[in-house]
C-alpha cells in the first residue's frame, strides 16, 4: 500500500515543529532584549524642542546655574520647567527680535506655555524625588550627563531599575559636596570612593534598596 504522505512531508513537519518551538521560546527573549535597547529606552537620541535652546551657550558660555531655570530641584520631587517670563528676563533685552525666539515671544504675549517635550520619562509606577537626591550630594551630571556640552538635550543614562539600584547600593561612587551639585566639570581632589564615603557619613546617606523606596 502506498504511503499516505510523501517522505519529504516528514522533514516539513519537523521543520514546522522546530519553528513553532523557536517562536514560542524566542519571541519573549527577543522582546526582553528589545525593551533594553538604547533606542527603546530613549538613550542617546536628542529630543526636538519647539525652541532651539542650546545648553552649551546658556550653561557653558553664559555660566547660568541649573537652578536658575530648574528652580524647584532643591525643594520638590520635580526639577521644574522655566516659565516664559523667566526666559524673557533675558530675552526681553537680548535677541529680542530673533526669529528663533518667535515661539517664546508668542508664549509671553498670549500667556500659553511653551509645549516642551520631555527628555527623561520614568514609568508612572516609579517615584523619583529630585530634592532628596540633590540634598544628599548627587550632582546633576550623575543622571543627566554633561548637559553643558549638549546642543540638544538627550537621555544619557538608561534609567532602568538595575541602573538605579547600582547607585543605591553604592552611593559613595557618585556623592559630591553640596556646593558642587550643579558643577558639571567637578572632579574630586582625592579618590572618589574616599570622598564619597566621607560625604555618605556626613550627609547620612542610606543604601535604600527596598521596593517601597521607588514603588509607592
Amino acid at each position: 500500500m502506498a504511503a499516505l504522505f510523501p517522505r519529504w512531508s516528514n522533514r516539513v513537519a519537523r521543520g514546522v515543529i522546530a519553528a513553532v518551538v523557536l517562536l514560542v521560546l524566542g519571541l519573549p527573549v527577543a522582546l526582553m532584549a528589545w525593551v533594553r535597547t538604547p533606542y527603546n529606552l530613549g538613550q542617546g537620541y536628542p529630543i526636538e524642542q519647539p525652541v532651539q535652546f542650546d545648553h552649551r551657550h546658556h550653561v557653558a558660555d553664559d555660566g547660568i546655574d541649573c537652578r536658575y531655570c530648574h528652580s524647584a530641584v532643591e525643594r520638590s520631587s520635580t526639577a521644574g520647567i522655566p516659565s516664559t517670563s523667566l526666559c524673557m528676563n533675558c530675552h526681553g533685552q537680548i535677541w529680542n527680535t530673533s526669529p528663533l525666539l518667535a515661539p517664546v515671544r508668542a508664549s509671553y504675549e498670549t500667556g500659553r506655555p511653551i509645549a516642551w517635550n520631555r527628555v527623561h520619562q520614568l514609568p508612572d509606577f516609579v517615584y523619583f524625588d529630585h530634592a532628596i537626591h540633590v540634598g544628599k550630594g548627587i550632582g546633576c551630571v550623575s543622571c543627566h550627563g554633561r548637559v553643558d556640552l549638549m546642543p540638544r538635550v538627550f537621555q544619557v543614562a538608561p534609567l532602568t531599575m538595575g541602573w538605579c539600584l547600582d547607585c543605591h547600593r553604592a552611593p559613595e561612587r557618585h556623592l559630591r559636596p553640596l556646593d558642587q551639585i550643579t558643577n558639571m566639570a567637578w572632579t574630586p581632589d582625592r579618590p572618589q570612593l574616599e570622598v564619597g564615603r566621607e560625604l555618605k557619613a556626613r550627609y547620612g546617606v542610606r543604601e535604600m534598596t527596598t521596593c517601597t523606596t521607588c514603588h509607592r
